[in-house]
């Protein structure tokens, strides 16, 4: 829905919410007029309801608003003494209209000065509950989102099994555009196994589901995104339930919010020319410096020698050398491949079992048609790719059928324009187009495991209505191959994402202000019952 038809349906809801309410103001000792007025009549009806007025404004926040509207027309009906359990079943059950029944076909009187603590131990759990989600989901949405490390894409600066707090706030919180959502779930409702949002799944269509999308908006942030920023985004081609297997031109469509959540370094900002050789990015022909905390993984083959009675040993060799990432064994040519650092894979050459550790490389001019942009022109692969400009808002390039395969999918598919070729002629939106100016900034996100890692090279530019969050915290780490004890890495509790030099764990330091915070507060109770 674009704003203008949200206003009309804003409206409307409006004049619902009048109608079935104006004798209940007048009753309350209000005008009936105060009804129909938008907004106003929000907080005029937060004051019949005793209620303090800044829930007004949770009346407007997207998906908090789907926990409070029935908060209201329950407090509603029991403003005028309708207290039982089955008005609280009907105020919730006819969404709302139960209130019409009141407003026209009962005699009630004002429920003055009511108390507002629940009348029953399951009322105040109910009560206590509600608030929680609602203080939750906004924390969520605007502030802070757990985050679960799901892929190797980014050892050994992340590990899998990392649990991050995403800062939604530094780069701007994105105003939730699904409105008809579960709160605090994303994509699917766990054990259910469905769709935790409202919304048709072939884009183009008139469904009235679509039409309950709100469009693209975001908060002010403080930070803009710089080149290294490790970032949470979704996934601009997220078309399937398998992340490997994903179409960039698909039918299935998801809005911008319910694609897949996804981490990757970005190492490309709006303005810069990006290059990849041999799997290193240079920017505006420079060699990218990462940060000291970023180690490059490539792929290498390993030749073993001597008596390797199993894969455990196998195993345990390559861990005295921090290599655990991809390790898989190649039937075909008896050897084994893995992901490591040049400088694990140096340092192992010396065990005296390792007969050989070679780099693995794509070749320089062999087009992989996975890749980015997909097109036979481009004879790119993973570690062998363009030069390409990265789009910046307000920046105008120069349109021809050489380039329009690298920004085809901007102009249609992020930037919503129709385009077709007539020959030479590039049109968009039915005129004729020689040149185009990008309106919004784009990223080149990537993983810094460069060979088992999904990413830009295959999808392209992440626009930034597609940003999530800042990675601030690691608050847990858990290791699935440990045992007991051990699978927690407990040096990664409570340690920083960003920053230079060794991670420093600020767990105990934590335990220590819990606990005297726990102190303290005990000790002002029982100063206090003195």
């Amino acid at each position: 829905m674009i704003l203008s038809q949200w206003l009309i349906f804003l409206l409307i809801v409006q004049l619902i919410h009048g109608l079935g309410t104006w004798k209940l103001y007048t009753k309350a000792g209000r005008q009936a007029w105060e009804a129909f007025v938008p907004i106003y009549n929000a907080v005029v009806l937060m004051t019949i309801l005793n209620r303090s007025r800044w829930w007004t404004i949770l009346l407007f926040v997207p998906v908090v608003n789907l926990i409070m509207f029935p908060v209201v027309w329950v407090e509603t009906a029991r403003s005028f003494g309708k207290n039982s359990y089955l008005d609280t079943f009907l105020a919730v059950i006819t969404l709302g209209f139960y209130n019409y029944y009141l407003n026209y076909f009962t005699d009630l009187s004002y429920v003055e000065n009511r108390d507002l603590q629940p009348k029953s131990s399951s009322g105040d759990w109910v009560s206590s509950i509600l608030f929680a989600v609602v203080a939750a989901t906004i924390v969520h949405t605007y502030f802070i989102q757990p985050f679960t490390i799901p892929s190797s894409s980014l050892e050994k600066s992340l590990l899998v099994g990392d649990f991050l707090f995403v800062s939604k706030f530094h780069y701007g919180a994105r105003v939730p555009m699904t409105t008809v959502a579960a709160p605090m779930v994303h994509d699917t409702i766990p054990v259910l196994k469905t769709k935790s949002y409202l919304f048709d799944d072939h884009k183009g269509s008139d469904s009235w589901k679509n039409k309950l999308q709100l469009p693209y908006m975001r908060i002010p942030g403080f930070e803009t995104i710089e080149r290294n920023d490790i970032v949470v985004f979704n996934q601009p081609a997220d078309t399937l339930l398998d992340m490997n297997d994903f179409h960039p031109d698909r039918n299935y469509y998801k809005p911008i919010d319910k694609k897949t959540n996804l981490v990757k370094r970005c190492v490309g900002v709006p303005g810069d020319s990006l290059e990849l050789r041999g799997g290193v990015v240079y920017i505006n022909g420079e060699k990218n410096e990462l940060p000291d905390r970023a180690k490059l993984q490539f792929s290498y083959n390993i030749e073993f020698k001597g008596q390797l009675s199993s894969n455990e040993q196998v195993y345990s060799i390559l861990r005295r050398y921090d290599i655990t990432d991809g390790i898989g064994y190649d039937s075909t040519s008896e050897t084994y491949f893995v992901q490591a650092t040049e400088e694990a894979a140096a340092k192992a050459k010396n065990h005296p079992n390792i007969a050989s550790i070679t780099l693995r490389k794509d070749t320089e001019g062999r087009r992989d048609p996975s890749i980015f942009p997909h097109d036979p022109n481009y004879n790119w692969n993973t570690d062998y790719f363009g030069p390409i400009y990265i789009p910046e808002k307000g920046k105008t390039i120069a349109l021809n059928l050489e380039v329009l395969p690298i920004y085809k999918r901007v102009i249609t598919e992020y930037e919503g324009h129709q385009l077709s070729v007539k020959g030479n002629q590039i049109y968009i939106d039915n005129q004729p187009a020689t040149s185009y100016t990008f309106s919004q900034d784009y990223y080149w996100m990537m993983g810094d495991n460069r060979n088992n890692s999904i990413d830009a090279r295959f999808w392209g530019f992440v626009p930034f209505d597609h940003v999530v969050g800042k990675p601030v915290f690691i608050w847990m780490s858990w290791d699935k191959n440990g045992k007991g004890f051990d699978k927690i890495r407990w040096d990664r509790m409570f340690t920083t994402v960003g920053g230079s030099g060794k991670p420093v764990s600020y767990f105990i330091p934590f335990l220590v202000v819990l606990f005297a915070g726990i102190g303290y507060s005990k000790w002002r109770k029982r100063k206090k019952a003195k």
